[in-house]
């Protein structure tokens, strides 16, 4: 969600912080500010807007200039997006940047209210600014303190105080942080990709640990105000990594990086042509253990649980649920011991996903992390963990890391089987054998995008647009949905094809787009009925298929077929042409691809 960025050093900061920002536009935003030491005092610039909208309102009226300051990317939660209400937020001598929820915040605003405060925004933010100030007697770490018994919620914090030139100074509670070290000069940052071009060395912050960054060093302190060592950590993501490379966009980069991402996922997980999930913590007599299986995400990550269902049922015959992240936590699930809840999250710090996390702990089950970033919340908290090793995803809509954590869903499912013995050693070879064969069936596919491009020009002028597949056609349909939705800002919903006679087959008007994912061999009989009817009523319809399925000619106007493979593994090949079809249609409606309005990457807050 929003990003924070701090520097101490001998660069010119203001270029520091704008150019780190700028590595954190695909977290989502709606407002930028930096403040910066300058000439004995701190110098705020914000606005509502880009980054860009920013650097030009600086450049008519005044650019700051100094050694060390803190910056911000907003994403409204209290007070609209507006000049006002960005961050940086000053009270009195202290100036912050946060990221989070303080969920007290209005008893602590009646309270400084009452003590003669008075408040310039609609911010939760201004309130801590206000009572950090408040507490200030000359002793930073002890303010801060005073300030953390205080607030309630999720949060990061980057503050400066206007008698400690040069120094800045950082707290976390649940929000992500890190510190970044370099050589004299330090960073703090919501996500290491943010200070890739300066350093690759940083520590991760516990909760309720006080970094203090001054050019000569970086001191932390524990809750209490006794300082501690950090062990120091190496970021492996190159620089390069995150830089576009050619491609227009960060989505378009990510969706061909697929094959690749695979590749590095599943091959250090298997050994002697089996799969080895040894390193992650996982064992044949966990694996025994398990009576039955929750899976818990939010988003594109639920639709790869979804289709982790499916399989994991199929092979290992196992029951699995699959909830929704906010909805599992406060619905009193029916979790205890025995259980193994799996969570997933590619930035692992989704805080519905690690509430949910939390909440099977207490409840005596068993967890495994599926996520992306080193470190993260998530990884740190769950039993066992698995990574991605997608390296960084930078556009908004999940791709890559959607397909990698398919990976390693099969990777389980196949171990899992294998443990319950509901498959011998030959058949999880066979199936193993499958899987490392999807790099390169990814790679074919990606050759062939001039069929998607065709298709998106009949899209762009669409209003609404209907998805449709049984079993895992229906997962795989519902995360192409989404990825259309969320781009194109087309109105999509994806429907299992058996439920259409239900209901929803009477919003089909002449015209109407549906695409069908009809990839299930021994579905596709019933698959093509269900695109018949909806042709009957006038929808234009688009297929994905596998090469040489038999599908009436009548029933369809635009086909994309796909090599030939068993269908158990088709949801990893078939997706791309959906993640294809959501970018070249977004492309033709001129919409900014890797930013989709209203949205973040890192949903941090409820």
């Amino acid at each position: 969600m929003c990003g924070i960025v701090g520097y101490v050093g001998k660069r010119d900061c203001t270029k520091v912080l704008i150019d780190a920002l700028s590595k954190l536009e695909y977290r989502g935003y709606d407002s930028a500010g930096i403040a910066v030491f300058e000439n004995g005092g701190i110098s705020v610039a914000k606005t509502k807007g880009r980054l860009r909208d920013l650097c030009e309102k600086m450049k008519k009226t005044h650019i700051p200039s100094g050694h060390s300051g803190i910056g911000h990317t907003r994403w409204a939660t209290h007070g609209e997006p507006n000049d006002v209400n960005s961050h940086p937020h000053a009270g009195g001598k202290v100036t912050i940047v946060h990221n989070g929820i303080i969920e007290n915040y209005k008893a602590l605003k009646d309270f400084l209210v009452s003590k003669g405060r008075h408040f310039q925004s609609e911010t939760d933010t201004e309130v801590v600014a206000q009572l950090l100030d408040y507490y200030y007697c000359g002793n930073p770490i002890e303010c801060i303190q005073k300030t953390l018994s205080e607030i309630q919620g999720s949060f990061a914090l980057g503050i400066i105080f206007a008698d400690r030139p040069d120094v800045v100074y950082a707290v976390r509670r649940e929000s992500p942080l890190i510190v970044g070290l370099g050589k004299d000069e330090n960073f703090i940052a919501s996500d290491v990709t943010a200070i890739l071009q300066y350093t690759r060395d940083y520590y991760l912050l516990e909760h309720d640990e006080i970094a203090v960054l001054g050019m000569d060093g970086v001191k932390v302190f524990d809750s209490h105000g006794s300082e501690i060592k950090k062990e120091r950590k190496t970021a492996d993501w190159d620089v390069d990594a995150a830089e576009k490379q050619g491609y227009e966009h960060f989505m378009l980069k990510e969706i061909h990086e697929q094959p690749t991402a695979v590749k590095t996922t599943i091959t250090p997980r298997i050994s002697d042509g089996l799969p080895d999930l040894s390193e992650c913590g996982i064992t044949v007599e966990k694996l025994r253990s398990f009576n039955q299986i929750f899976i818990v995400a939010c988003g594109t990550a639920m639709h790869a649980g979804l289709v982790g269902k499916y399989i994991i049922e199929e092979l290992a015959r196992v029951p699995v649920v699959v909830d929704i992240a906010s909805e599992f936590r406060y619905r009193n699930p029916l979790v205890g011991v025995g259980d193994l809840v799996i969570i997933i999250s590619q930035s692992g710090e989704t805080a519905d996903s690690l509430a949910a996390l939390r909440l099977a702990k207490s409840l005596g089950a068993s967890t495994l992390g599926i996520v992306n970033a080193k470190g993260s919340s998530i990884a740190r908290e769950s039993d066992m963990l698995i990574y991605t090793h997608a390296g960084p995803e930078i556009a908004v809509a999940s791709t890559k890391a959607y397909m990698v954590q398919l990976s390693v869903m099969y990777l389980f499912a196949f171990e899992l089987a294998l443990a319950k013995e509901k498959i011998d050693e030959a058949e999880c070879r066979r199936l193993i054998g499958l899987l490392r064969q999807t790099p390169d069936l990814i790679a074919s596919i990606l050759e062939s995008a001039d069929a998607c491009q065709k298709i998106s020009s009949q899209l762009i002028n669409a209003d609404h647009l209907l998805y449709i597949g049984r079993g895992l056609d229906y997962a795989l349909s519902m995360e192409g949905s989404l990825k259309l939705k969320e781009i194109s800002y087309i109105h999509s919903e994806s429907y299992a094809a058996g439920e259409l006679k239900h209901g929803t087959i009477s919003l089909i008007t002449n015209g109407m787009p549906v695409i069908a994912v009809a990839t299930q061999t021994k579905l596709l009989e019933k698959t093509v009925s269900n695109i018949k009817e909806v042709k009957a009523r006038g929808a234009k319809t688009i297929v994905v298929c596998q090469q040489g399925m038999e599908i009436d000619p009548s029933a369809v106007d635009f086909k994309i077929e796909i090599p030939k493979f068993e269908d158990i593994i088709m949801p990893m090949p078939a997706v791309v042409p959906l993640q294809l079809i959501a970018y070249y249609t977004s492309v033709l409606r001129g919409n900014d691809v890797d930013k989709p309005r209203n949205l973040a990457k890192s949903v941090t807050v409820e």
